[in-house]
């Protein structure tokens, strides 16, 4: 803060001051009633504070702290105009990826959505039944439970069906592999070849 903005400050705090000391001296001769000047005073207060506020927004912007924010002129994410108490942990949990403090039905639909990923990882047609058959496992376990929270919409997953999807997508795989493989051989082989070698 500059000398001209402690100047300015001081200015405002004293006529503050003063504005409170006549208001104060009219209320004991009568002629202001209390309830009104409560009243005056708390949206005062409050466009004080929405001012100050402003202030000093614009005084970041002003000196940069805003750039490269992400969200800068957006609206925040999550931001839907509803009321969620429990917004900031579920933002947190997002964030930092936490896993295992979930109610279950969030835990299972979540997992549901990244097991064929899980599945595709597994080089073992057993590991992939035992990985199926576990969470089926879990999902009728959290149906079962009356614990309150979101209800288990998550899907019990067929075992052979799932597997004979893993071989497709493993299939698949190999066969872009190959592909991709032939293509480096075909380009490697019409590279013209250097007619002179470094010697060793």
């Amino acid at each position: 803060m500059n000398d001209v903005d402690a100047r300015m400050d001081r200015l405002r705090r004293a006529a503050r001051y003063r504005y409170q000391q006549l208001v104060e001296s009219e209320i004991e001769r009568g002629s202001l009633d209390p309830d009104e000047v409560r009243e005056e005073r708390r949206l005062l207060k409050a466009a004080d504070v929405a001012a100050h506020a402003r202030a000093r927004i614009e005084e970041a912007e002003r000196r940069g702290v805003f750039e490269g924010n992400p969200y800068h002129g957006k609206p925040l994410p999550g931001n839907d105009g509803q009321h969620d108490p429990d917004w900031w942990i579920k933002s947190k949990i997002e964030r930092e990826d936490i896993r295992g403090i979930a109610p279950p039905a969030l835990a299972l639909r979540t997992e549901d959505a990244g097991l064929d990923d899980a599945l595709d990882a597994l080089p073992v047609e057993q590991d992939v039944r035992d990985v199926l058959d576990d969470f089926n496992a879990r999902v009728k376990e959290a149906r079962r439970q009356l614990l309150g929270g979101p209800p288990v919409v998550t899907p019990l997953r067929d075992v052979d069906d799932e597997v004979a999807r893993w071989r497709d997508r493993r299939q698949e795989r190999s066969a872009a592999d190959a592909r991709a493989a032939a293509e480096r051989a075909a380009e490697s082989a019409n590279r013209p070849r250097r007619w002179w070698r470094r010697r060793r």
